[in-house]
């Protein structure tokens, strides 16, 4: 099965925190936090529709101006999902410009902020390029068991984690089924591949009830052909379904047993794990005054969810030359489980 996502750091792991998740075959990648994007290419920009930010310090919040600069003009727009105070935050950044020319470009840039409040609704606002990005309000929306953006082939969910007396809020990329055809079964009901298999899964991923019909139509050198097959039996004899991924991202929260609670449930049984692993454990009181994560914390944090791949990262400058010390203490502590029972 080929995979329809790249999951990969923006920066090394001393650069701003960053993950770009660029899906494949949808024309479209998504990033959770925007420090630094200097170094992404402009056509993987130009993909981004949407921004999860975990919390505005800068170097998860600095890189949305370049963002701006390279997407503005295109037509698709682009939605940003952040913790209180955001949609403020996000309007100062654009008040900071002078817009005179950009209601005469040919295509309005649209950005619509989302805000995640404490009850778990969303607060939004969209800022428009035609109206010089001045705020409008928006209906806000519920955020059911944290899930910010539901699309037809995945989701994304988030919970608030506590990060020196502010949120940061920690996000879930979770695919939908894998639906797939078996040809050789298509084969044996002498049915074809063709445009009918798309209506097919449109229809189950929308639940359609097993008595739904389901036309297919073909041609041969006989002529043309014509069957109405009934939706679950179809389901039954040439799909397969595939559970998804689950891709998470944390960073910059203290290590505390409320956090270390939420982060077990929430994270249980990612695919792929990107977490701060900041400072050594030696220097675990220092790491508690900033509100981050040891490499030890962070490799406890990833064994107590059943994690099967894990990607420490936001390492500390202090380690310049030491990277190897870090990432041997998260080993360490992710794996000891398999050690103890081998």
């Amino acid at each position: 099965m080929r995979p329809i996502f790249d999951a990969a750091l923006v920066n090394r792991t001393f650069g701003d925190p960053g993950v770009l998740i660029d899906l494949k075959f949808e024309r479209r990648a998504i990033l959770f936090d925007i420090g630094d994007v200097s170094g992404l290419p402009t056509r993987k920009l130009l993909r981004v529709s949407d921004v999860f930010v975990s919390h505005t310090h800068m170097d998860h919040f600095a890189g949305f101006d370049h963002l701006l600069r390279v997407c503005l003009g295109r037509d698709t727009g682009v939605h940003l999902y952040g913790p209180g105070r955001f949609i403020a935050q996000l309007e100062h950044k654009l008040a900071a410009y002078t817009w005179n020319l950009v209601e005469n470009y040919e295509t309005d840039f649209v950005i619509t902020a989302h805000e995640l409040e404490a009850d778990g609704r969303t607060r939004r606002a969209q800022f428009r390029s035609r109206g010089r990005f001045e705020r409008e309000i928006l209906p806000q929306r519920e955020a059911p068991d944290g899930v910010l953006l539901d699309s037809s082939s995945f989701r994304v969910r988030t919970i608030p984690l506590e990060h020196h007396g502010i949120p940061s809020l920690a996000f879930a990329f979770e695919e939908g089924t894998h639906i797939n055809v078996w040809k050789n079964r298509l084969d044996e009901l002498g049915l074809p591949t063709g445009p009918w298999l798309t209506n097919l899964k449109e229809q189950v991923r929308a639940g359609a009830p097993d008595d739904t019909p389901i036309r297919v139509h073909w041609r041969t050198r006989n002529g043309a052909h014509d069957e109405m097959i009934a939706l679950g039996e179809l389901k039954a004899k040439v799909l397969e379904f595939v559970p998804g991924q689950k891709v998470c991202y944390v960073t910059d929260v203290a290590d505390n047993p409320r956090n270390r609670e939420a982060l077990a449930r929430f994270l249980c049984g990612a695919d792929l794990l990107f977490i701060e692993s900041v400072f050594l454990y030696e220097d675990r009181q220092h790491a508690e005054r900033k509100a981050h994560l040891t490499a030890r914390a962070a490799g406890e944090i990833a064994r107590a969810a059943a994690v099967r791949v894990a990607v420490p990262f936001h390492f500390s400058p202090r380690y310049l030359g030491r990277e190897d010390e870090l990432r041997q203490e998260f080993e360490r502590a992710w794996r000891e489980a398999e050690t103890e029972a081998g």
